[in-house]
């Protein structure tokens, strides 16, 4: 049986071809390529001024949690940063459009006058040497030349379908994205880089579709997997297994995780304290387990999961960590929750789970990630509600 062709692949894989196909059928030309290089500079400028928009939004309106950033966010008057607060759509609806805009028109100027002075004459020159040559040498040339443009569009495309992916306009679309290995391979290579921090880079290789829940049903004996995460419902009818292990089996804790958890947050004044410990300590001591999620991911459950086999081996995959956070949140004497929803890994959507602690002091509950300790601040963070969605509680203890 023939493999079906991913249609994000094919789609990259024309729009790559498109413009190599025209430069060979309609041959060398300095005032076509000069046309053609006025295209590729506006690509170029759009490319570069969605990735310096965003990237500046982002840490002017978001994050600002230091240098430069936050002082340009405290010139903002606070009755508007508040209202950005508030609504945080705004900022992606308009505030980085608009910076995307004004940055484009100063990048378009500034290749336009480099193009009127280096390429343009360059051409020109090309053009008169080629007039003696054959037909099939102006074809190729053609073609050559019209290499830079099919980079630029395949780049394009892959930042527009990134966006789209971050948004998740469609659920077939999201899956066909996260198995086209070209798109994977520019977001991973090309577009991760450049639009987020060097420690963000690491976010695709923590973070796969490696959280996998199977239904038992007791009087049957039937098993089936939980493709929809929310409609999951643990009920005396049914045992729920995630990765492999039920949810008590997994936050299930020992007298030495307890009071290892007991003496790590015994110098927090506060909850907010010590649930930032518990975080920051599990964040940089456990490792994400790639070999794990692979066979995970292939539907292998026959691996340990858990806090406790977490804490020991010191890895595990998104199950783990959030297990191992509810084992020594509970040690503390602190209110705390699994939940399990999507998270957002710079290329697609992928099943995830995290934590929510409740801070008495402030009488709330708020989030915590510890497996994206390493992608930014998941604690207590504005930047959850751009990569984490549809959360459910699926323990609270």
């Amino acid at each position: 049986m023939t493999a079906k062709i991913n249609p994000i692949t094919l789609m990259i894989g024309l729009i790559f071809l498109y413009p190599l196909v025209k430069g060979f059928l309609f041959k060398f030309s300095s005032n076509a390529l000069k046309l053609d290089i006025s295209d590729v500079s506006k690509s170029i400028s759009f490319i570069i001024s969605l990735i310096m928009g965003t990237y500046l939004g982002k840490k002017v309106f978001i994050q600002h949690d230091r240098g430069i950033y936050r002082k340009i966010y405290n010139l903002i008057p606070i009755d508007f940063s508040q209202y950005l607060e508030n609504n945080n759509f705004i900022i992606y609806a308009v505030i980085i459009p608009l910076i995307v805009f004004i940055c484009y028109k100063i990048i378009k100027l500034f290749l336009n006058l480099i193009n009127c002075f280096t390429f343009y004459p360059v051409l020109d020159s090309i053009d008169r040497f080629l007039r003696s040559k054959s037909s099939v040498f102006k074809r190729i040339l053609g073609m050559v030349f019209q290499f830079p443009k099919a980079i630029c569009y395949v780049l394009l495309a892959a930042f527009i379908l990134n966006i789209m992916s971050m948004f998740n306009i469609n659920a077939r679309l999201n899956k066909y994205m996260e198995s086209s290995k070209p798109y994977n391979y520019i977001c991973r290579e090309v577009i991760i880089p450049v639009t987020n921090s060097t420690i963000a880079k690491q976010l695709p290789n923590i973070l796969d579709n490696s959280f996998k829940v199977v239904i038992r049903e007791p009087d049957s004996g039937e098993v089936k997997n939980a493709d929809n995460l929310n409609r999951v419902k643990n009920t005396g009818n049914t045992v729920v297994y995630y990765n492999g292990v039920t949810l008590d089996e997994g936050v299930r804790s020992n007298s030495e995780i307890d009071s290892f958890a007991k003496a790590l947050a015994s110098e927090g004044s506060n909850t907010t304290e010590r649930a930032e410990m518990l975080y920051n300590w599990i964040g940089t001591n456990i490792n994400y387990d790639n070999e794990k999620a692979n066979r995970v991911l292939n539907n292998d459950f026959n691996v340990k999961s858990g806090a406790i086999p977490t804490f020991y081996s010191r890895k595990g995959i998104c199950f783990d960590y959030a297990c191992l956070y509810v084992a020594m949140a509970r040690a503390n004497n602190m209110k705390v929750r699994l939940i399990t929803g999507e998270g957002f890994n710079g290329i697609s959507w992928v099943s995830h789970a995290w934590n929510q602690v409740y801070i008495p002091e402030q009488n709330k509950w708020i989030n915590v990630d510890t497996t994206f300790y390493k992608g930014g601040n998941y604690f207590n963070s504005r930047r959850f509600q751009f990569d984490h969605k549809n959360a459910q509680v699926i323990g609270e203890w």
